[in-house]
C-alpha cells in the first residue's frame, strides 16, 4: 500500500502476490500495548488524552514485534515526555474500510477515545475496491467517532501507479474530500520519504523494516502532537 510516488515499482504479479499478504489473520482481538485490565483501568482513571488507531498492516506492526512498531514507539515518545496519553492500537493486517466500518462501534464502546486516528483505506485500492463506496465508508467511520464524541484524523493513502492514472487520481482526492467535508485533520502519507530508501523497508517493499519504524513514530509525533495539545487546553 505504498505510494505511486514513493518507490521503484515491481511487476503488477508483485502486487498481486501482496494482497495475499494482506487478507486479514482473523486478529479479533485488538493490540492494546501489553496492558493488563487491571492497569488499564487505572491509567484511564489518570489520562485525559485516548488516542485509538484504526488501521491496517501498516499500523499492526505487520513482520515486527509489537514493541518495534511505530504505534508503540510513539507511546514510548509521549510517555517519555509525560503528556498523558494512551495510544490504543486497533490495527489489523489486511483490514479494509468495510472491516473497520463494522468493527468501530465496539471499539468506541469499550476504549471511549477521545481522539482516533484513521488510517484505512489502502488495502481497498490494492483490491481495487469502488472508490465511491471507499469515500462512503471513511464518512461513515468519521461521523461514528464524532458521534461518539471523539476527535477525529485521517491519514492520507496512496497505491502504485500500476492501478491507472484515472482509478488512482480518484482513490488519492477521496481521502482529502472526506477531510474536506468533514472538517478534520489530514495527516501526510507517513511512508513519503521512508519507501524511497530500500534500507528502511522489508524485502516485500510494501512494509517498513524494524530501522523505519521509529522515523515514522517522530513523523506522527509532530503531526499529532499540536493537535492533541490543542484538545487538551479546551
Amino acid at each position: 500500500m505504498i505510494g505511486h510516488r514513493l518507490f521503484r515499482l515491481g511487476p503488477t504479479l508483485k502486487w498481486v502476490k501482496t494482497l495475499v499478504l494482506l487478507i486479514p489473520f482473523a486478529l479479533f482481538s485488538d493490540h492494546l500495548l501489553a496492558q493488563s485490565a487491571d492497569s488499564k483501568q487505572t491509567a484511564e482513571a489518570t489520562t485525559e488524552t485516548r488516542l485509538l488507531i484504526l488501521g491496517d498492516s501498516l499500523s499492526a506492526g505487520y513482520g515486527l514485534l509489537q514493541a518495534q512498531s511505530w504505534v508503540s514507539l510513539l507511546q514510548n515518545i509521549w510517555n517519555e515526555q509525560q503528556r498523558g496519553i494512551e495510544v490504543i492500537n486497533a490495527a489489523i493486517s489486511g483490514e479494509t474500510t468495510d472491516g473497520g466500518l463494522a468493527r468501530l462501534p465496539r471499539l468506541l464502546t469499550q476504549h471511549n477515545p477521545t481522539h482516533v486516528l484513521v488510517e484505512l483505506g489502502g488495502n481497498d485500492g490494492l483490491q481495487g475496491h469502488n472508490v465511491t463506496k471507499l469515500q462512503q465508508n471513511l464518512t461513515q467511520i468519521v461521523q461514528l467517532a464524532k458521534q461518539h464524541g471523539a476527535k477525529v484524523f485521517l491519514q492520507d493513502m496512496q497505491i502504485p501507479t500500476n492501478y491507472g492514472r484515472r482509478y488512482n487520481q480518484m482513490f488519492s482526492n477521496s481521502f482529502k474530500q472526506v477531510a474536506q467535508s468533514e472538517g478534520i485533520p489530514l495527516i501526510p502519507f507517513f511512508l513519503e520519504d521512508i519507501a524511497l530508501n530500500e534500507a528502511l523497508m522489508q524485502r516485500d517493499g510494501i512494509h517498513p523494516n524494524a530501522e523505519g519504524q521509529p522515523l515514522i513514530a517522530e513523523f506522527m509525533a509532530k503531526q499529532l502532537t499540536p493537535y492533541l495539545d490543542e484538545s487538551s487546553q479546551h
